[in-house]
């Protein structure tokens, strides 16, 4: 039972994916922290895997770049696959002052300048917001092993290299942590097929400033988030 852009079948997947946007990206969290992993899908080099992590059964997919590539990816996971929780793992641009870009950023929420949750809630503003148990438990597991997180709102736009000149004050303005390109379209997608989702993200710049972090200082950070969505997936369970 192959889906137009995942050529996997029904049961390959995990319950559970964990989903990172690069494709190599997913190939090292599987390779680094499942047992007996095995790739179940290769459809356009988007990799996706199932193994273990601590005696869960996990998968880990890529969904790609931007809102269009993540909602094909969603959408036919939790339709064709019956996947029910899907952790995003992504970086962003930090963008709040008080973001210190060596901390994981969990996104309770997240607005957008897309126009496609308007699309699919009939013209009217919708509040992409992350599951509750997920977020509780990811601020748990954070709390229970020292992993440092921030949890707030954050903003999805469909531009990276052109952003409207008031966008950045707009977002500082209303305490918005950081901006990504995919994680109110997962928001909006998990509620509208009734599955849970919740986004992670790691700063890879600051938008205001242009400043990136140090490479080990952003491979601690990746790796810090991996380990939080792995250990909020089993926690969650």
């Amino acid at each position: 039972m192959m889906t137009p852009h995942i050529n996997a079948r029904l049961g390959d997947f995990a319950d559970t994916v964990i989903m990172p946007g690069d494709p190599l990206r997913a190939q090292r969290i599987a390779e680094t922290y499942l047992t007996d992993a095995r790739r179940v899908c290769d459809t356009r080099n988007m990799f996706g895997y199932t193994g273990y992590y601590k005696g869960k059964r996990l998968s880990v997919m890529a969904h790609g770049m931007g809102i269009p590539s993540v909602s094909i990816y969603v959408h036919e996971l939790i339709t064709g696959f019956e996947v029910k929780t899907l952790i995003r793992v992504g970086t962003c641009g930090a963008v709040d002052d008080g973001v210190d870009m060596r901390n994981v950023i969990v996104a309770t929420g997240a607005g957008t300048s897309s126009s496609v949750n308007r699309d699919r809630f009939g013209g009217y503003d919708y509040a992409a917001v992350a599951d509750f148990d997920l977020l509780r438990h990811c601020w748990t597991v954070a709390q229970h092993q020292q992993i440092p997180a921030q949890f707030g709102n954050t903003f999805t736009n469909d531009l990276l290299y052109d952003k409207p000149a008031g966008m950045l004050p707009a977002l500082r303005k209303m305490n918005i942590l950081a901006v990504e390109m995919e994680t109110s379209a997962l928001y909006s997608l998990a509620a509208q097929h009734r599955a849970r989702a919740l986004s992670l993200l790691t700063a890879c710049i600051n938008s205001n400033t242009g400043e990136e972090p140090a490479a080990e200082q952003q491979q601690t950070a990746l790796d810090n988030m991996f380990r939080l969505a792995l250990e909020t997936a089993i926690f969650s369970d």
